[in-house]
């Protein structure tokens, strides 16, 4: 877990207005055509090539790192950056009890999936909670690594052997994943050699590189995404515009909120050190987001990068180390451990005045840290946690969901 905090270090810190044409609900309010018969499950029973078998079409306003094309009976799903600096993918989604599309030029090469999918293995928690909230985590079958899930109910199916763990020790078992033959392998926004043995026999591989989006709701509305592959484009937009209701809401409460009234935000220290090195968020990257619109005011808050920058302990302590409250990451259970961990640690302000907050309050029992499960793609809660702790008077009855203080 660890490893990946610093690899995707733009998320060291954590988890719409729509078009004419649309429903209320954020999906097209357009209807199925005449013969547009589908089963229970969602299959296609009396085929009519006249007819448009996605009468519920997400729009998207945050996310920019995926885009989705309905046709009649299949829409493209395609992903702009499946992984740093990676080309775009794109797969075709056909409805099943559909004939699969022929489709060519640049599409020609692209996975045919047929959806609703049944089965989908994971590489991320940050898809399972996608999956909870539309009612769909009967079709999780496989998580690399079952020790990392947060969620009980998920955790619950995995000892009883409902679902497999696949990569334990981040290394896939590509034998095993091709004799189990799932619908389809969700990637967590990396690349390895193993999906390209995957992918040879004809496993789809499909890239949720939702970590790349730099604004928190952007992170959010990949609940689209997955809705996608299992057919819920009406549930999905009700999430989202629930999340972003709610952030917004918190956002508007906020005093000195989204960089305004800067005489009251809030100065704070942000992250922790890592074998040696601060990595600091950028301003324009998706904690440098959050920490705007919770109030919250910090030296690097002006780089507009959307990754972190690599500092040495003394640079921030000359430049944050004054601040009031620190927001870390460091899984400690009193300040006697964070000093233990760095004794330099015991010179921060925050420390001095017992002011630390760790995103660590939900750990499951075989560490996993549910910020980094359900976080990911539930800002609201993110932004309700910082703007309590930076603003407890503005916030004076919240539940905290992912940070507790260190004391």
């Amino acid at each position: 877990m660890r490893a990946r905090l610093v690899a995707l270090s733009a998320t060291l810190l954590l988890t719409p207005a729509l078009l004419a044409a649309c429903g209320d609900d954020g999906t097209s309010s357009s209807s199925p055509q005449a013969g547009a018969d589908v089963d229970a499950r969602g299959c296609v029973t009396d085929f009519d090539p006249a007819a448009d078998y996605f009468p519920d079409r997400s729009t998207l306003e945050h996310a920019k790192n995926f885009t989705v094309r309905y046709e009649k009976a299949y829409q493209v799903l395609t992903v702009k950056e499946p992984y740093p600096d990676g080309k775009p993918e794109s797969y075709v989604l056909y409805r099943c009890g559909t004939p699969e599309p022929e489709v060519t030029g640049e599409l020609a090469g692209a996975p045919r999936i047929e959806i609703p999918v049944r089965s989908l293995y994971s590489g991320s928690t940050t898809h399972l909670p996608l999956l909870v909230d539309l009612g769909r985590e009967n079709v999780l079958t496989g998580v690399a690594s079952a020790a990392s899930v947060v969620d009980k109910d998920i955790r619950a199916r995995a000892d009883a052997d409902e679902i497999v763990e696949y990569a334990p020790g981040g290394q896939i078992d590509t034998e095993r994943v091709v004799t189990a033959a799932p619908d389809i392998v969700m990637t967590g926004g990396t690349e390895s050699a193993e999906y390209g043995t995957l992918r040879d026999a004809g496993i789809p591989v499909v890239a949720n590189a939702e970590w790349l989006e730099a604004d928190p709701l952007g992170r959010a509305e990949w609940v689209k995404f997955m809705a996608a592959l299992t057919g819920d484009e009406a549930e999905a937009a009700k999430v989202f515009d629930r999340i972003e209701a709610d952030y917004t809401a918190i956002a508007d409460r906020v005093p000195g909120g989204g960089g305004d009234g800067a005489a009251d935000q809030v100065p704070a220290l942000i992250g922790t050190m890592y074998q040696g090195t601060w990595y600091m968020p950028s301003g324009g990257s998706y904690v440098g987001k959050l920490l705007a619109d919770a109030g919250a005011t910090y030296p690097w808050a002006g780089e507009t990068d959307t990754g972190s920058l690599e500092l040495d302990f003394e640079t921030v302590f000359t430049e944050s180390g004054s601040a009031p409250v620190w927001l870390a990451d460091g899984e400690w259970d009193n300040l006697a451990d964070v000093t233990a961990e760095d004794e330099r640690y015991g010179q921060l302000a925050a420390v001095r005045g017992g002011q630390v907050w760790s995103n660590t309050l939900v750990i499951g029992p075989g560490g996993g840290n549910d910020y980094w499960e359900r976080g990911v793609t539930r800002p609201d809660l993110v932004l309700g946690d910082l703007a309590a702790i930076l603003h407890p008077d503005a916030f004076p009855d919240h539940t905290f969901a992912f940070y507790r203080r260190i004391t």
